[in-house]
C-alpha cells in the first residue's frame, strides 16, 4: 500500500511524493485524510533546517501533527471505533525509510488506534486546529497555574490561549503583537501595541512569540513574584540580566507539548461551544500546491493558518 504524502527532502526543499506504507496490523487504522494543518512553529523550523537535534530529526521527512480523516480500515483489534468515522490523527510513523517527523501531511495513514480521536461532524477542518489549542490548555491548566494576564502574540496559539481564559471566566487578558494585521480578530479581550502599554504589574505573562530576546523586557512588565510561561519554541539561546529579575523574584516555566487529556478537554469544549475555533484558519490550498503552501504559510504574515486539502488526491 503507498499514498501521496508531503516530503520535506532538505531544508526548503519540499516534493508531493508516492511513498510506501507500513502494513497495518490489528490494533492500527487505515485513515484516508481529509486536511492537514501547517505548523508555523516547529514546521518551519524543520522547513527551514533550523530544528534543534532531538530523537526522529533528519531528512527526508513526513511533517505534519494536524491531520483529520476518516477512518478506511479498522484491524480486529482497534477497539470501539468504526470505518467511517471522522478522527483527529496527531502524526504517524509508517513511511519505512521516510521519517515520520511528524508525519501527518499524507493522504492516507496507517496509524495506532489508540492514537486518534474521534471528533464531530460539524467541526470540518476546523478539528486540525485542536492540537494548538491543546497545547494552549496544556499550558495553562499545569498544576499551580494562574491564567494569563498578559499574553505575548496574536497568532493562532495566542488566540486560543486568550479564548481558553475568557472561557474560563477569569479577567480577560491583554495580548500583545506588533503587527497591526494581526490585531484583528480579538473577542472578549485586547489587543494592543506593547509600545502603547504601560503596565508593569502583570503577574502571569505567556509569552507564544518563539523571541528569544524578549526575556528581559517581560520581566520588566512583572510583578513581584510574577510568573513567565514559556509557550512558544525557541531556536535562539534564551538568557536574562539577574538583577531585575532578582528584585522581582520572578519565575520562569516552560510549557512543553500537549498530552492526551489536553486534547480530550479542548476537543470537549468546541463540541459545546465553550471554545471557538472559527475565523483562525485563513488559507486553504489543494495538496496538489503544497509546496506554494507551506511557502505562503511562513512567509506571509497575513496567513494565520494554513491548511491542505487532501480529498482530492489520488
Amino acid at each position: 500500500m503507498n499514498t501521496m504524502a508531503v516530503v520535506l527532502e532538505g531544508p526548503e526543499r519540499l516534493a508531493l511524493s508516492r511513498v510506501e506504507l507500513a502494513p497495518p496490523g490489528d490494533e492500527d487504522l487505515v485513515v484516508d485524510i481529509e486536511w492537514s494543518g501547517i505548523s508555523t512553529g516547529t514546521e518551519k523550523l524543520l522547513w527551514s533546517g533550523r530544528m534543534p537535534q532531538f530523537p526522529g530529526m533528519g531528512y527526508p521527512l513526513v511533517p505534519g501533527y494536524e491531520s483529520v480523516g476518516r477512518i478506511r480500515e479498522a484491524g480486529a483489534r482497534a477497539g470501539r471505533v468504526r470505518p467511517g468515522e471522522r478522527v483527529f490523527v496527531p502524526g504517524a510513523r509508517c513511511f519505512g525509510n521516510i521519517r515520520g517527523l511528524f508525519g501527518g501531511a499524507a493522504r492516507r495513514l496507517v496509524v495506532p488506534a489508540s492514537k486518534v480521536m474521534p471528533v464531530g461532524e460539524d467541526l470540518g477542518d476546523r478539528a486540525v486546529l485542536l492540537a494548538l489549542a491543546a497545547t494552549a490548555r496544556h499550558a495553562i491548566a499545569a498544576p499551580g497555574a494562574l491564567p494569563p494576564d498578559l499574553i505575548v502574540g496574536h497568532g493562532v496559539l495566542g488566540r486560543l490561549l486568550a479564548r481558553l481564559a475568557v472561557a474560563a471566566g477569569g479577567p480577560a487578558p491583554v495580548v500583545w503583537e506588533r503587527n497591526p494585521a494581526r490585531a484583528g480578530g480579538a473577542t472578549g479581550y485586547e489587543v494592543v501595541d506593547p509600545a502603547a502599554d504601560p503596565r508593569k504589574d502583570y503577574r502571569s505573562i505567556y509569552d507564544v512569540s518563539g523571541d528569544a530576546s524578549l526575556l528581559d523586557t517581560l520581566v520588566a512588565r512583572l510583578s513581584p513574584g510574577g510568573e513567565i510561561v514559556l509557550a512558544g519554541f525557541y531556536v535562539e539561546p534564551l538568557a536574562f540580566q539577574f538583577a531585575p529579575a532578582f528584585m522581582r523574584e520572578a519565575r520562569i516555566r516552560v510549557a512543553a507539548e500537549w498530552r492526551e487529556p489536553d486534547l480530550h478537554a479542548v476537543a470537549a469544549m468546541a463540541a459545546d461551544g465553550r471554545l471557538s475555533l472559527d475565523g483562525l484558519i485563513t488559507h486553504r490550498c489543494d495538496a496538489s500546491e503544497a509546496d506554494g503552501a507551506y511557502r505562503t504559510a511562513f512567509g506571509d504574515p497575513a496567513c494565520l493558518k494554513m491548511i491542505l486539502d487532501w480529498r482530492k488526491t489520488a
